[in-house]
């Protein structure tokens, strides 16, 4: 999970937050590079008198400013237009559950089981255990096995909602009517705590997410243990 002191992401815990992760540096990397020819270009031209009149009028030089811009928006394009094809690929999932966004918690249901469905609510500060995390911890965390691929399903039951979770790299619109679906891979065990990311109402910022990702035999057990 974040901390106040933390810049950069969350460590990713998907194949795909990771991807993105490095997709992120990759892009920076080059944004830094360009700043610093910019910038380097500027200094010169603010100390020099006399300025090249080939810098201001030419053909070569125009010529070059508008094909290294275009060469470099295709080093930023491709692996971008793949990420994108990535996340919205859905590949023989061993496991879906659905997600469902209320105003204000969430609701899941396990349609590959019989009856295996709970409400999740935010755990108020004054009913947190000494271990809870404050705004982030639920009532009924929503279990799932790692090394799985794993389809959700998402909507909602009045307004808009966005089921998010930062370090799994996962972020799409809950809407009253429509099913939308994502997959997602988890690398390791854990929790991984995540937030509505659409502006729902007056308590949005209280209906958290919380993934626990647990190994295939506890996730068995634990869906045995909530069977209806």
């Amino acid at each position: 999970m974040a901390t106040w002191s933390q810049l950069s992401f969350q460590d990713g815990a998907s194949p795909l937050m990771e991807q993105l992760i490095f997709f992120h540096d990759h892009t920076l990397i080059i944004l830094l590079m360009i700043t610093i020819l910019v910038g380097y270009m500027m200094t010169t031209l603010f100390y020099n008198k006399f300025i090249d009149q080939n810098l201001i009028e030419g053909q070569i030089i125009e010529i070059v400013w508008t094909i290294l811009p275009a060469i470099t928006l295709v080093f930023i394009a491709l692996p971008s237009l793949r990420l994108l094809y990535l996340m919205e690929e859905i590949s023989n999932p061993s496991l879906t559950f659905k997600s469902i966004g209320h105003q204000w918690y969430w609701s899941y249901e396990y349609s590959d089981f019989l009856n295996v469905e709970f409400d999740s609510y935010m755990i108020p500060t004054n009913e947190l255990p000494a271990n809870g995390f404050r705004l982030l911890d639920v009532d009924n965390r929503t279990v799932l096995p790692f090394q799985t691929q794993i389809r959700v399903l998402v909507s909602a039951a009045d307004v808009l909602h966005s089921w998010a979770v930062p370090a799994l790299g996962v972020k799409i619109d809950a809407t009253p009517g429509r099913l939308n679906q994502t997959s997602i891979f988890l690398n390791r065990p854990g929790l991984y705590f995540g937030q509505c990311s659409e502006i729902c109402g007056a308590n949005h910022s209280f209906m958290p997410i919380v993934i626990e990702s647990v190994s295939t035999k506890s996730f068995i057990n634990w869906i045995q243990m909530n069977e209806a």
